[in-house]
């Protein structure tokens, strides 16, 4: 028995899904996600996304790299084994820098990798809905959830097509 039902229509030209996703908004029907070849300027304000947060995830990460790679290089050279190379103090601050900077990078990039797999429920378990198979090489796809919708779905799909889908198709998951 399957639970969720979507109408997925599709488009030829970015231009006019960028027409259809304001249209369909001002009609007060809510878009599941629109699935592109490409990256579509200007598409996650017409959806209404939020501006991304990844920012706030990375600096934590990036700062947690920073504070690691300083302790790392004190605690080695100025506590655990200090050796005095040519007269050179125990902690040398510019000599530590690209460690600094590498263990910063590092932890900022796992940081965000793991964030990103986390937060949008990403895994090697998880089977992704295929809405159109042609969405990853020449086609738009708009797919609507009828469940989040008020709208009929004869109505979805008539407007649908009015406003430039090539064609519809239901998608039962």
């Amino acid at each position: 028995m399957t639970d969720k039902k979507y109408i997925v229509g599709i488009f030829n030209d970015e231009d006019v899904v960028m027409d259809a996703v304001q249209k369909i908004r001002s009609k007060g029907i809510k878009i599941h996600e629109v699935f592109c070849p490409y990256p579509v300027h200007g598409l996650d304000h017409a959806l209404g996304y939020e501006r991304p947060r990844m920012g706030i995830p990375a600096f934590l990460f990036g700062i947690t790299g920073t504070c690691l790679a300083f302790l790392l290089t004190f605690w080695t050279l100025g506590v655990d084994w200090p050796m005095n190379i040519g007269g050179k103090n125990f902690f040398p601050f510019p000599t530590n820098i690209p460690i600094v900077f590498e263990l910063t990078v590092l932890l900022a990039a796992f940081g965000m990798s793991f964030t990103f797999f986390f937060m949008e429920g990403l895994g090697p378990s998880v089977k992704p809905i295929i809405f159109d198979i042609r969405s990853t090489d020449d086609k738009f796809a708009m797919a609507i959830d009828l469940n989040k919708n008020t709208v009929s779905d004869s109505e979805i799909t008539a407007f649908l097509s009015e406003i430039g889908a090539e064609e519809v198709n239901v998608k039962e998951v």
